[in-house]
């Protein structure tokens, strides 16, 4: 039979123990809280970086293109990897936003060149901007990773 003493040095012990748990799970879940929110940070980062390049480089291919023939080939390479390279990190609906505006950035290649009045007709109706949809799509997706 176990005395009064020793049951209140197990109930001790035992009391002990469950807080001791306690304080190890909860500093477990809120170090991993932290982990995924860090890994989150830097994916929405990441991804911000990629799509911030891409439109960098889709606007210099489509300045060209409006006023130039013969694509340059370094140039169309790089967008393509940075088509690639979201591929592997992006949503399909980026993907194929990123796709539509190369593909009209190319085709604005083989168009006969815009006149300074075809321009500013062109912008005056709001046709330009090629890359909307593609901004649209991205910063759904970057404002969906922010939790």
């Amino acid at each position: 039979m176990i005395s009064g003493f020793q049951s209140s040095t197990l109930a001790a012990l035992a009391g002990s123990m469950i807080g001791g748990l306690t304080t190890l799970a909860v500093s477990w879940m809120a170090q991993r809280t932290q982990v995924q929110v860090a890994l989150r940070a830097k994916d929405r980062a990441t991804r911000q970086k990629l799509y911030k390049q891409f439109i960098e480089e889709a606007s210099k291919l489509y300045g060209d293109a409006l006023v130039h023939s013969a694509v340059e080939m370094p140039m169309l390479i790089g967008i393509y990897a940075l088509i690639g390279r979201m591929r592997v990190i992006s949503s399909a609906r980026i993907v194929d936003k990123a796709e539509i505006a190369l593909r009209a950035i190319v085709d604005m290649y083989f168009s006969p060149n815009k006149t300074v009045a075809e321009l500013h007709e062109e912008i005056n109706r709001d046709k330009l901007d090629l890359l909307r949809d593609f901004s649209s799509a991205a910063r759904d997706e970057l404002a969906a990773l922010k939790y």
